[in-house]
């Protein structure tokens, strides 16, 4: 049976794409995976003839076709604002992951996507990714003190703020750096763990 992962945020450049793209390479080797990119600016969709370990499918307006997809695992990616079809899109999901960074900013952006998540019954299906995270500061502690109020599930793996990271889309990849393989690995783990 598919399992669909929502890959959601309010706020742009939090690094869903590229989260969406990592994750369904790393499961990749093991299972048929698809990314459906539902941000209009079609970031992921640019790489489809790229990309050979998995599917990306570019935006489609109907979402009733997601369930009629032959894969055992879907990544939706969401575009940064609010639309008609995300709480749909969380209906369909098994599990939302809403990747963050660690800012303050952030933080006030999250609840609007915490309250929607809400709004459908789904928080216990949802988890915050801490991503791109500045590594040897004190802010991300400051954030985690600041979401305790949500009562969502907050994935142990922190993705750090690598330039193999931010490179990997255009390497098709991470294997070459070690530290980031393993946070990529760790956290494919919770994602696994968290659809059982």
């Amino acid at each position: 049976m598919t399992k669909i992962i929502l890959i959601t945020h309010q706020k742009g450049g939090v690094g869903k794409s590229t989260l969406a793209f990592l994750l369904a390479q790393n499961i990749s080797s093991n299972a048929k995976v698809a990314v459906l990119d539902m941000d209009v600016q079609g970031s992921l969709s640019q790489l489809k003839d790229l990309v050979t370990d998995f599917d990306i499918i570019p935006y489609q307006d109907t979402i009733e076709k997601i369930k009629d997809l032959e894969y055992d695992f879907i990544f939706i990616v969401t575009p940064p604002y609010l639309s008609n079809h995300l709480s749909k899109l969380m209906q369909l999901a098994d599990l939302i992951l809403i990747p963050t960074k660690a800012g303050f900013l952030d933080l006030l952006a999250i609840e609007s996507t915490i309250n929607l998540i809400k709004s459908e019954s789904k928080i216990g299906q949802a988890m915050v990714v801490f991503n791109m995270i500045k590594v040897n500061t004190t802010l991300t502690i400051d954030i985690l003190i600041g979401l305790e109020e949500y009562n969502i599930k907050i994935a142990n793996t922190h993705i750090s703020d690598l330039v193999s990271i931010t490179r990997s889309v255009l390497e098709k990849g991470i294997k070459s750096n070690k530290n980031a393989q393993r946070q990529l690995d760790n956290l494919t783990k919770e994602v696994l763990t968290a659809l059982v």
